[in-house]
C-alpha cells in the first residue's frame, strides 16, 4: 500500500501504466468482454465497476489529445448511463469522446498496451484511454 495511491491501483496495474508511452492505450472493459483472448497484458479486478477503475487510473494517468477516449457505440446508438459515468470518470465531455463500432473497438483492444477487466456487468461498460504526456494535461 502506498500513500496517495488509489487502492484499486495494484502493483501490477501501476507497473503497466508506468511502462506505457505517449499515445499507448489502456482499455478498461466489462465482465462480458473477451479480454483473456485479446489482451497482451491483462489485469483482472473482479468486484469493481468500470467507472471506478477508470477514475483510479485517471488519478495517475494524463490523457492524450482529444479524443483521448473511445467508447463502444451501443446497439441502438444511445448513450447509456454507464457510458456517461465513464465519461465523468475520464474527465471528458461529449467533445472529448469518440464512439466506435464494436469491431473497431475490438481492433483497438488488440493493439492496446494493457486491458483491465473489471467486474462490471452493465453492457457497454468498456473504454479506451490513451496516455498523454506526464505533466502536460490536455485541455
Amino acid at each position: 500500500m502506498l500513500n496517495g495511491i488509489d487502492p484499486l491501483l495494484t502493483g501490477d496495474l501501476l507497473k503497466h501504466l508506468d511502462e506505457m508511452g505517449h499515445s499507448d492505450s489502456v482499455i478498461v472493459v466489462d465482465a462480458h468482454f473477451p479480454a483473456a483472448r485479446i489482451a497482451k497484458r491483462l489485469v483482472t479486478l473482479p468486484g469493481t465497476s468500470s467507472p471506478e477503475v477508470l477514475a483510479a487510473i485517471r488519478s495517475v494517468l494524463p490523457l492524450d489529445d482529444t479524443p483521448a477516449v473511445d467508447l463502444m457505440t451501443s446497439a441502438d446508438g444511445s448513450v447509456l448511463d454507464v457510458q456517461r459515468e465513464l465519461m465523468a470518470s475520464a474527465g471528458v465531455d461529449d467533445a472529448g469522446v469518440r464512439f466506435v463500432d464494436r469491431f473497431d473497438f475490438y481492433d483497438a483492444a488488440e493493439t492496446a498496451y494493457a486491458i483491465i477487466r473489471t467486474g462490471e456487468t452493465r453492457k457497454y461498460g468498456c473504454v479506451v484511454v490513451r496516455k498523454g504526456l506526464v505533466g502536460h494535461e490536455s485541455a
